[in-house]
Order: C-alpha cells, then structure tokens, then sequence
C-alpha cells in the first residue's frame, strides 16, 4: 500500500488504515523500532504492571511498633 507521509505539528506520520490496525493487533500504545531504515511498529506483548502486585514480597518486621507511642484512649482495642 502506498501512503503519504504528513505533516503532524512538529513531526510526521502516516495514516494507518483501520483494517491493518486490527489485523495487526495494534491498539493504542504501540512498540516502534527502527531496524536497518525500517520502521517496525509491533503491538506491546506485556502488559504495563501485570502481575506486579504478586511479585511483591511483604517483609514482617516484628520490632516494627517498638518505641511506638499511643496517644491517650488508643491503647484500648476496638470493640465491634
């Protein structure tokens, strides 16, 4: 397909039609790498932070309330 390269504010860029967007899989945050003067534009393969919260390991400090003052009435526990 033969396209034409516009001008968009300070860059350039083409118009990509509809039906090589979807065949593509692209949809709004792509990956573009340029490789021996092409311009590769690839959908993202990961999701942005998927999974992130499973990575994270919660460490148990058990010193952490030493020193720790309660103000007056917060010593008490909460009754429900």
């Amino acid at each position: 397909m033969k396209t034409t390269i516009r001008n968009i504010g300070n860059s350039r860029g083409v118009i990509i039609p509809a039906a090589f967007l979807s065949e593509a899989g692209l949809q709004n945050e792509v990956e573009i790498i340029l490789k021996d003067k092409a311009i590769i534009i690839e959908p993202i393969k990961t999701e942005p932070r998927k999974d992130w919260f499973n990575t994270y390991q919660l460490e148990v400090d058990e010193d952490a309330w030493d020193g720790f003052i309660a103000l007056p009435g917060e010593d008490q526990e909460w009754e429900w």
